[in-house]
């Protein structure tokens, strides 16, 4: 199992930068594949990017493509979200989601690929 902590969310205004950080408590952090998802609000969550168990792969939503990124440090348990150019519909509960034993090529967009998910961090940026 993992435990996830989510942090780094705040107010920002458009334009600005804010760096998530996810920490993962339990020793096997490194087996699991990591996502960040959103959920604006009165909306259903998104995916917005996910990186596979070595860090050696990465994906991003086409909507913050060029403009975040996604990293982990396996020696620190934790996975990072930089985002940067922030934008108004940037706005949402951003949370991060451990996941293990599928194929992250095939799956990692998916939220039903993830078993554990962090309890959220609020982004809110004003335009």
């Amino acid at each position: 199992q993992v435990q996830l902590g989510e942090s780094g969310g705040g107010l920002v205004q458009a334009g600005g930068s804010l760096r998530l950080s996810c920490a993962a408590g339990g020793r096997t952090f490194r087996n699991y594949h990591m996502g960040w998802f959103r959920q604006p609000p009165g909306k259903e969550r998104e995916f917005v990017a996910a990186i596979n168990w070595s860090g050696g792969n990465t994906n991003y939503a086409d909507s913050v493509k060029g403009r975040f990124t996604i990293s982990r440090d396996n020696a620190k348990n934790t996975v990072y979200l930089q985002m940067n150019s922030l934008k108004s519909e940037d706005t949402a509960v951003y949370y991060c989601a451990a996941g293990t034993g599928w194929t992250w090529t095939i799956r990692n967009t998916e939220k039903g690929a993830y078993g554990y998910w962090g309890q959220g961090t609020q982004v809110t940026v004003s335009s």
